[in-house]
């Protein structure tokens, strides 16, 4: 308790740029939450999925009380049904809706993230400018006769450090947080390309079949 009384003094010696810095890093959490909730509610892919659609010799009942198993609006869900709803269709067609709906899913996923790599530049800036203020503010107390008033130099000083430290601790967890949801989202499309594909080639299987026969 005392330690977060000791931090809460401290930020209210960081000036006016606290304020802005505290509204970035309360936009950053959010997205970070908003991305969490996603990929745990709309990104579940269960083995027996995967595994099927890697023997390329399954059977489409199969694979569709396989995908009932998947919670609804799951992206992966989503991806799947396009494929077998439309699998009486050519090939090149049912791969282009695919194609269409994997770019719709990849939309889907990216979003909030050019927040997350706005803060990573801005907080730092919005730090910066804080720790100018406070240096000016240190300036102005050293008088053309010396040195005015000693304890308000100290807490010029201060407030740059705090404003500056803010500004970069914030940007650093954006910045993790950016990158690690950009590698899980190339992850995911990834995943989604390869199942997608041994599907496509199993409908061309089953024309070729019907054709020969």
């Amino acid at each position: 308790m005392q330690y977060l009384t000791t931090s809460l003094q401290a930020l209210k010696l960081g000036g006016l740029m606290v304020y802005p810095l505290f509204a970035l890093g309360v936009l950053a959490v959010a997205v970070l939450l908003d991305r969490i909730f996603v990929y745990v509610r709309y990104c579940g892919l269960p083995t027996r999925m995967v595994k099927i659609a890697e023997t390329y010799n399954f059977a489409w009942a199969e694979l569709e009380q396989c995908m009932e198993s998947i919670a609804p609006g799951s992206y992966y869900r989503r991806f799947f049904q396009v494929i077998t709803d439309n699998r009486t269709n050519p090939p090149w067609w049912v791969e282009s809706r695919a194609a269409d709906e994997a770019q719709l899913i990849e939309m889907a996923l990216n979003r909030g993230l050019w927040i997350l790599e706005t803060i990573v530049t801005a907080a730092p800036l919005v730090g910066l400018v804080g720790t100018i203020i406070g240096m000016m503010e240190s300036f102005r107390l050293i008088g053309t006769g010396g040195l005015v008033n000693p304890t308000g130099i100290t807490g010029g000083v201060a407030q740059a450090l705090i404003a500056t430290t803010l500004g970069i601790v914030i940007a650093l967890i954006a910045l993790f947080a950016f990158n690690f949801f950009s590698h899980l989202n190339a992850n995911i499309m990834d995943k989604m390309e390869r199942m997608g594909t041994r599907l496509i080639d199993r409908l061309r299987m089953d024309k070729e079949e019907g054709d020969g026969a």
